[in-house]
């Protein structure tokens, strides 16, 4: 169990429709250039959080996981797009390279699953949430914000769902 300070945000999902509020909130909070990476096992709930990311950034497009197209884009009316990468089957980090990550971060937010696969080429300020399974049901959210922006948005998010600015260390 990690020591969590005062910028970390740890919450639990009780159902994929709590996950994907969650999301939801999570994702009326960003802009363009943010970028979230989603780590955790297969079933611990990374593609329905981006279900709810992608309503939260205004998109009304499906949402599925790009596993085997590797990237999806769900845009918001006015057009910014929200790139949603699934790593899980690059071989090596020239194919992260190939991706041109840089420049889906320049032109909207990009939201990756499998982050730690690709995390020698990530932007050093990011905002990393470990999602766990814990049961059929119930998933624990670990967010660890690096970087201001990232430390500001996990303020605006635990505000938001839990009424507090800090939960820990205060």
């Amino acid at each position: 169990m990690p020591i969590l300070d005062a910028h970390t945000l740890e919450l639990f999902s009780r159902s994929p429709d709590q996950t994907r509020r969650l999301g939801m909130r999570l994702g009326a909070l960003m802009r363009p250039g943010d970028v979230i990476c989603l780590q955790g096992d297969l079933g611990a709930g990374k593609t329905t959080l981006v279900q709810g990311i992608a309503r939260g950034w205004g998109s009304l497009d499906a949402v599925s996981s790009p596993t085997f197209v590797l990237v999806n884009v769900y845009r918001r009316p006015e057009g910014h797009p929200l790139f949603h990468l699934d790593a899980y089957r690059l071989s090596t980090l020239e194919e992260a390279i190939d991706l041109d990550i840089d420049s889906l971060i320049q032109e909207g937010a990009l939201v990756i699953e499998w982050p730690e696969r690709i995390a020698a080429i990530l932007p050093p300020e990011r905002l990393w949430i470990h999602l766990t399974w814990i049961s059929e049901e119930q998933r624990s959210l670990l967010f660890t914000p690096v970087g201001t922006r990232y430390r500001h948005l996990v303020q605006h998010l635990r505000r938001q769902v839990l009424g507090v600015v800090h939960a820990v260390g205060r």
